[in-house]
């Protein structure tokens, strides 16, 4: 049976792309592709279809991780009626998996800009406790999540989270909401690979 940590990077995919590929057979592409995330350069680690993760230089061990950045896109939305779809469908499949949900958000279409969803949820574990911030958006035609994650590990992680997410909850959001310069689908699912 599988573990939270393992269901939370899967979950979103596993909703709208159906099966991936062990996670063995994914692979970054040929040339490095990065994000920066609140001033931090975060690396491409693991690619698998419409799964993307990066983190930080010194933090390449993704089974022990401190901070990730996860961008996942759902070919086959292409408007915000079917963006909304995705953002609730990823909500209550965190709440299936025992998520606390700390806050939802949407901020509304404008004549520049397409509607996003946000949602902050907490997954609890034995020996680790993840905060995850997934930003819902339209990006080059596409529906896409961009997900910030920190994790703290330990049997009493529950208490050096709830002062790491009174630090830093809000600036977190911040930067997530306004976070622009985000690779593109057309670059880490270019077609043929």
């Amino acid at each position: 049976m599988p573990n939270i940590r393992g269901l939370i990077r899967w979950a979103a995919v596993l909703l709208i792309a159906g099966p991936i590929a062990a996670h063995a057979a994914g692979s970054p592409p040929g040339s490095p592709v990065t994000l920066t995330f609140a001033g931090q350069t975060y690396l491409l680690r693991w690619s698998s279809q419409h799964q993307h993760e990066f983190t930080p230089s010194g933090q390449d061990d993704l089974s022990r991780w401190t901070d990730m950045v996860t961008i996942n896109t759902y070919p086959g939305v292409s408007d915000g009626e079917g963006l909304a779809d995705v953002a609730n469908r990823v909500l209550a499949n965190y709440k299936q998996n025992n998520a606390v949900v700390v806050r939802t958000s949407s901020v509304p279409r404008t004549a520049d800009r397409p509607a996003e969803h946000l949602i902050v949820v907490l997954f609890p574990v034995r020996d680790s406790i993840e905060a995850v911030f997934a930003r819902l958006r339209l990006a080059d035609d596409r529906g896409t999540a961009v997900i910030y994650s920190h994790r703290l590990y330990g049997q009493k992680a529950g208490k050096a989270m709830a002062t790491w997410l009174k630090t830093h909850g809000t600036t977190v959001e911040r930067h997530l909401m306004t976070l622009q310069d985000v690779p593109s689908h057309r670059i880490l699912e270019p077609p043929g690979r």
